[in-house]
C-alpha cells in the first residue's frame, strides 16, 4: 500500500468549553491519521498554518516520521515558536497514526515496545473547592474511574488582591483540611499557572503545602529564567514540577542541567509532537527526574500520552481531564485510576466518528488578564 501523504484537512471542534482543531491527513493508498491542536491560540490561525506546512511535505513518505519533523523544523530560517511548534506536533501525530495502522500495530511497539501494562492518570480539577465540594468530586471520580491523585489551584483567594502571606497560609490550612478528610493514600498536587513572578512566593507556596505532602507544586512562575527555577527548588521542601511552557530539547536540557525541576511536564502537542517528546524524555532520563506529561486536552491528544508513556521508562503520571466529545466514541478512559493499553489496535487505537464533523462546532475562548489593585495587569 501507498504511503505517499496526499491530503490534509482540518476541522473546527470542541472539547468541553475549550475550541480545538483536528487534523486528518490522508495517504493516496487511503490510510488515515488523526491529530488534535493545543488550544493556545489565535486558534483559528491554525488551518492556514497547516495548510502551508502541509504544501512542503505532500508527496512524502507518511511513514517517515522523524525525517518528516525534522524537515518542517529545518523549514523555518528561525526556530518556531508555541504555535509552529503546535502545527508541527499535529501533523507529527496524524503520520504517527498512520505509521502504527500501516504496520498494524500500536504506535508504542513502534517505539519499543510497552515498558508498563498501564498508564497512572490524576484528574484535573483546576480548582480549590470547599471541602465538601471537593469530597462529592473526588468520591464520584474514584467511585467512577478509580482516580486516587487529583490537582487542585493553590489559590483560596485572588492573590493578586490579597497579602501574598494571608493567601500563603490560606492554602497551608486548606490544604491540611483536604488531607484529613480524604484516604491518607490519596494524592493531591497544585497547580500554580505561573501566576507568580517573584521567586521568594514560590517558596512561600511550597512552604505552605509542604507539611501535608503534596505530589507536586507545578509551575508557580514564569518559565524564561531559568536560574529563578535553580534557587526555588534548592529553597523547596516539595516537589517541584514545571515544563508545559518550554518547548524544545535545549530547553528542557537547560532546565535540568540547572537542576531546576524535579518533574517535567512537557506537552506532547506543544513541543513538536511525540518525535520530540521521546528526545526530551531521555534527557530527562539521564538527569534521574521523571516526565509527567501537561494533558488537560482532549482523546486524541491522551491517545498520544499513552502511547508516548507506555513506552518510556521515567514516565510518572498523566494528567487527564475528563470531557466528553461527540466525535469519538471509544476515548481511553481511566480504570483503577489508570488507562489500560489496547495492543489489539493499530496506531493511537481510537476512532474518530467522521459524520460528527460535518458541520464545524466551534466555541470562543477568551483568556481574560488579571489586574491588580493599582489597575496594572498581572499574569493569570
Amino acid at each position: 500500500m501507498s504511503l505517499r501523504i496526499d491530503r490534509l484537512q482540518t476541522f473546527l471542534q470542541r472539547v468541553g468549553n475549550r475550541p480545538r482543531v483536528l487534523v486528518k491527513i490522508t495517504t493516496d493508498g487511503g490510510l488515515e491519521g488523526w491529530s488534535e491542536v493545543y488550544n493556545h491560540g489565535p486558534d483559528l490561525a491554525f488551518p492556514p498554518m497547516l495548510d502551508y506546512l502541509f504544501a512542503q511535505i505532500r508527496g512524502m513518505d507518511a511513514s517517515r516520521t522523524s525525517f518528516i519533523n525534522q524537515y518542517l523544523l529545518q523549514s523555518s530560517r528561525f526556530p518556531p515558536g508555541a504555535m509552529g511548534l503546535a502545527a508541527i506536533a499535529a501533523i507529527d501525530h496524524a503520520l504517527w497514526d498512520i505509521a502504527g495502522k500501516a504496520a498494524g500495530l500500536p504506535v508504542y511497539r513502534l517505539l519499543g515496545g510497552a515498558v508498563r501494562d498501564r498508564v497512572r492518570v490524576y484528574a484535573g480539577l483546576y480548582s480549590a473547592p470547599d471541602l465538601p465540594d471537593l469530597q462529592d468530586q473526588t468520591a464520584a471520580l474514584n467511585e467512577r474511574n478509580g482516580f486516587t491523585a487529583f490537582k487542585l489551584s493553590p489559590y483560596r483567594s485572588d492573590i493578586h488582591r490579597t497579602r501574598f502571606g494571608l493567601a500563603a497560609r490560606e492554602l497551608g490550612d486548606y490544604f491540611a483540611s483536604v488531607r484529613a478528610g480524604h484516604p491518607d493514600a490519596w494524592e493531591f498536587a497544585f497547580d500554580a499557572h505561573a501566576c507568580l513572578w517573584e521567586p521568594r512566593q514560590a517558596v512561600e507556596l511550597g512552604a505552605a503545602l509542604a507539611p501535608s505532602e503534596p505530589l507536586f507544586l507545578e509551575e508557580p512562575i514564569r518559565p524564561e529564567y531559568i536560574p529563578a527555577w535553580a534557587r526555588i527548588r534548592q529553597e523547596l521542601a516539595v516537589p517541584l514540577a514545571t515544563g508545559e511552557s518550554l518547548y524544545s530539547p535545549n530547553e528542557f536540557l537547560t532546565l535540568l542541567t540547572a537542576q531546576g525541576a524535579d518533574i517535567i511536564q512537557p506537552d506532547i502537542c506543544v513541543v513538536g509532537g511525540l518525535t520530540q517528546m521521546v528526545k526530551i524524555a531521555a534527557l530527562a532520563e539521564a538527569h534521574y527526574v521523571p516526565v509527567s506529561p501537561h494533558n488537560p486536552l482532549g482523546p486524541l491528544a491522551t491517545a498520544a500520552n499513552v502511547h508516548f508513556a507506555a513506552a518510556t521508562v521515567n514516565f510518572g503520571i498523566l494528567e487527564f481531564k475528563p470531557d466528553p466529545v461527540s466525535w469519538c466514541h471509544d476515548p481511553y478512559e481511566p480504570v483503577d485510576g489508570h488507562l489500560d493499553l489496547r495492543p489489539d489496535r493499530p496506531g493511537w487505537g481510537i476512532e474518530i466518528d467522521e459524520s460528527a464533523l460535518v458541520e464545524d462546532d466551534w466555541v470562543h475562548w477568551q483568556r481574560v488578564v488579571p489586574t491588580k489593585t493599582d489597575g496594572s495587569t498581572a499574569w493569570m
